[in-house]
């Protein structure tokens, strides 16, 4: 089912990085609103309501009701977000305006549903893809597709062919590519190390003489005589 929300714009007359700047400071992020047979029209909209929508999940599938200041209500898509590479701030935002029985193109969400058998038997869960590309009428845009890997075991994968798409609702992607996969789990051998004892032979060393013995007492006297 198509996420809608509504989201107030004012269209601006002042372009330009001094302009925009300007807005920013004042707490509005500038945009534009384009879309086909639509004249480009630049708005601007409030940083806060805007940044909650953009953190409350899968804005690319969101279906936008501008309200703007005119009493116009173009219905729109968030095609792009421009945000400063220092800063957690946006810096631009454009508007892409949809109409019935157009098809658009974009990008939903992946969601895997349930546990796969091969996790319970000890293997882990890959999630290699998070979104796949779509075409379809804007009040059929889903807000994800799901996919059941419970009978997924170790070893198997699935790919985007193994997704069903809703009614009205064409799979752009490449159907080859894959979503997911249970791989074995990571045995780390344990080698156990030995310390060595070195043993050092000592040196086989001679006698120590105590006292002589008898044939070297007779030897001593015959030396003598």
């Amino acid at each position: 089912m198509t996420t809608r929300v509504t989201l107030e714009a004012q269209l601006r007359t002042e372009t330009g990085k001094s302009a925009a700047r300007s807005l920013r400071r004042e707490g509005y992020v500038p945009g534009v609103i384009y879309g086909h047979g639509e004249q480009t029209r630049a708005c601007k909209v409030d940083t806060k309501e805007l940044e909650r929508l953009l953190m409350s999940g899968s804005y690319e599938s969101t279906l936008v009701e501008l309200k703007l200041d005119n009493g116009d209500t173009p219905r729109v898509l968030i095609r792009e977000v421009q945000i400063h590479p220092h800063r957690s701030e946006v810096l631009h935002v454009d508007f892409l305006a949809v109409h019935k029985g157009e098809k658009v193109r974009l990008e939903v969400p992946l969601r895997l549903e349930s546990v796969a058998r091969g996790v319970k038997e000890g293997g882990i869960l890959e999630h290699l893809r998070h979104e796949v590309e779509i075409r379809c009428d804007p009040d059929q845009i889903p807000e994800a597709l799901e996919l059941d890997i419970s009978d997924l075991g170790i070893g198997g994968s699935v790919t985007v062919a193994d997704l069903t798409a809703p009614p009205g609702v064409e799979i752009l992607s490449d159907l080859s590519v894959a979503i997911a996969a249970i791989v074995p789990p990571t045995v780390h051998k344990v080698e156990e190390v030995v310390e060595g004892v070195e043993v050092v032979e000592e040196e086989e060393a001679e006698p120590e003489v105590i006292g002589r013995g008898k044939a070297a007492e007779e030897e001593a006297e015959e030396e003598e005589q």
